[in-house]
C-alpha cells in the first residue's frame, strides 16, 4: 500500500509539474505579448479581418470611413518575425516585428518593421495574462482624388465620401500595402502605393485621375465628324459651327468648304472640378467660291485657307454618356 502512494504521489508531481512548466511555456510564447501580437498579425495574413478587430484594443472609431478594413482591401502579409519584446514601465511591453507586404497581385512588395506596444488586460483562468494594444494598430489614411471621386484600392472599387480635389480619410490595418489608382472607360491614373507601417501615423495619398486615350480619341472622332458635316454647308458662314468667312464682294458661286487640319484634341480637367475640357486649339478650313467685285464687276475665286480655333466642354450624363458642348469666347 506504502509503495502505491508512493507511486500515485509520484506521478500527481510529475503532472504538476508538467502542468507548471505548460503554463510558463504558454505564457513565455502563445499568451506572452508578442504572441498577442501575433494573433494580430496572424490574422492579417488570413485576410481575416473579423478576428483582427476582435482583439482588445484595435478600435477604429466612429469618424473615419471603414469600406477598407475589408478582406478584399487588404494586401498580402508574409515573412512576419518578432524581433524583440521589450518590458517597461507599468508591465508594458514594447514588440518589434519585421514582414514583407505585398500587393494583392504581386506587382508590389517592400519589407518593413513595425513597433507595436502593448498593456496587461487582466488574466484568463487565473494563470494567462491577456494583453491589448495601447495605439490601435488602425490607421487613417487621407485619400485625395483629383477630378473625380472613384478609385481603387488592391482592387476593390470606393467612392470618396469628399468632392473631387478634396480628401477624405479612411481606415486601414497596419501594416499593410495600399495600390490606390483609378481606372474607368474614360478616365485613368498612375497607381499610387502607400507602405503603411507605423502604427498611429496618418497616410496621405493623391490619386490624379486624368483623361485616357480612349477619351481622347472618342472625342476627337466627335469633333472631327461635327467639322467634316460643317463642311457640307454651302454658305459662308456654316450654321453652329466654328469656322467662316466674310467677304466685302458679291458671292456668285457655291462656296465650298474642305478641312486642311482638324484641331488635335487635348483634354485636361475642367471647372468646376469632376468636369472636363478641350482647351482653344488651333484648326484649318479652306474656302474657293466665286466672287463678283462691287468695283469693277471682275469675277475671281476666293481660294484660301481660313484658320479657326475650337474650345469644348466635357461631362458625363447618367450612363457614362458624354456630352460635348462648344464654348464660345
Amino acid at each position: 500500500m506504502r509503495r502505491t502512494v508512493l507511486t500515485w504521489s509520484a506521478v500527481m508531481a510529475l503532472l504538476v509539474a508538467g502542468f507548471g512548466m505548460s503554463v510558463v511555456a504558454l505564457n513565455a510564447d502563445l499568451y506572452s505579448a508578442h504572441g498577442f501580437v501575433g494573433r494580430y498579425l496572424d490574422a492579417l495574413e488570413r485576410h481575416d479581418p473579423a478576428a483582427a478587430l476582435a482583439l482588445p484594443g484595435v478600435s477604429t472609431g466612429n469618424d473615419t470611413a471603414a469600406e477598407l478594413l475589408a478582406a478584399d482591401a487588404m494586401g498580402d502579409l508574409t515573412d512576419v518575425r518578432t524581433v524583440s519584446d521589450t518590458e517597461g514601465a507599468e508591465g508594458r511591453h514594447t514588440v518589434v516585428v519585421e514582414y514583407t507586404v505585398s500587393a494583392p497581385d504581386g506587382s508590389q512588395s517592400s519589407t518593413g518593421t513595425s513597433e507595436f506596444v502593448v498593456a496587461p488586460d487582466g488574466i484568463r483562468f487565473g494563470l494567462f495574462p491577456s494583453w491589448r494594444f495601447v495605439t490601435s494598430p488602425i490607421n487613417s489614411m487621407s485619400v485625395t482624388v483629383l477630378h473625380d471621386q472613384d478609385f481603387r484600392v488592391n482592387g476593390l472599387d470606393v467612392t470618396s465620401t469628399a468632392e473631387p480635389d478634396a480628401p477624405a480619410t479612411f481606415q486601414v490595418f497596419a501594416p499593410g500595402l495600399y495600390v490606390l489608382q483609378h481606372e474607368s472607360t474614360y478616365l485613368a491614373s498612375q497607381s499610387v502605393t502607400a507602405a503603411v507601417t507605423q502604427v498611429g501615423e496618418i497616410s496621405d495619398v493623391t490619386v490624379d485621375v486624368q483623361a485616357n486615350e480612349e477619351f481622347v480619341a472618342e472625342v476627337q472622332k466627335h469633333v472631327s465628324e461635327y467639322l467634316g458635316a460643317c463642311t457640307t454647308q454651302e454658305v459662308l458662314m456654316p450654321t453652329g459651327c466654328p469656322f467662316g468667312q466674310q467677304l466685302s464682294n458679291r458671292v456668285v458661286g457655291t462656296p465650298v468648304w474642305t478641312m486642311v487640319s482638324d484641331p488635335l484634341v487635348t483634354i485636361v480637367p475642367g471647372s468646376p472640378s469632376g468636369t472636363w475640357a478641350v482647351p482653344k486649339t488651333p484648326a484649318m478650313a479652306h474656302l474657293v467660291v466665286d466672287v463678283r467685285s462691287l468695283f469693277d464687276g471682275r469675277v475671281t475665286t476666293f481660294d484660301e485657307d481660313v484658320p479657326f480655333d475650337v474650345q469644348y466642354a466635357l461631362t458625363f450624363e447618367p450612363g457614362n454618356k458624354l456630352l460635348i458642348t462648344a464654348v464660345y469666347e
